[in-house]
C-alpha cells in the first residue's frame, strides 16, 4: 500500500512538471510579437535553464532571458561580452503581462555584432 502511494505521488509529480516548465520556459507567456530594447547591462546570471541579464532601459530594469549555455555559445554570445556597463540591444518577445518587465531574447546586439539565439524563429 505504501509503495502504491509513493508510485502514485511520483507519477502525479512527473506529469505536472512538464506543464510547469513549459509555462515558463516556452514562448506561451510572451506577447507573440518582436520588440526591440536597448539599454545598459547592470547584472548577469548565466547558467541553466537559461541565462538572465538585467538591462537598464531608460531607468527601468528589464529582465532579459538569454539562451541556455550551449545556445549562447552557438550564437557567439560569450560570458566576456555579457558584463556590467555594456550597452546591449535585445530583439525578442516581451511578457504578455505588461506589468512584467521580462523579454525573451531571440537576438542580441553588442558592439555592432548580432548574436542570433533562435535561428529557427526567423
Amino acid at each position: 500500500m505504501r509503495l502504491a502511494r509513493t508510485l502514485l505521488a511520483a507519477a502525479v509529480l512527473a506529469a505536472a512538471m512538464p506543464a510547469a516548465a513549459t509555462a515558463h520556459h516556452g514562448w506561451r507567456w510572451t506577447e507573440g510579437e518582436n520588440t526591440r530594447l536597448t539599454g545598459t547591462i547592470t547584472a548577469v546570471k548565466l547558467g541553466n535553464p537559461h541565462g538572465e541579464v538585467t538591462l537598464d532601459v531608460a531607468g527601468t530594469a528589464w529582465l532579459v532571458e538569454v539562451g541556455q549555455p550551449w545556445r549562447n555559445d552557438r550564437a557567439g554570445l560569450t560570458p566576456e561580452k555579457l558584463v556590467e556597463g555594456v550597452e546591449m540591444t535585445v530583439i525578442g518577445e516581451t511578457a504578455a503581462d505588461a506589468d512584467r518587465k521580462v523579454i525573451k531574447a531571440e537576438r542580441v546586439i553588442i558592439d555592432g555584432t548580432e548574436h542570433v539565439l533562435y535561428p529557427e524563429r526567423d
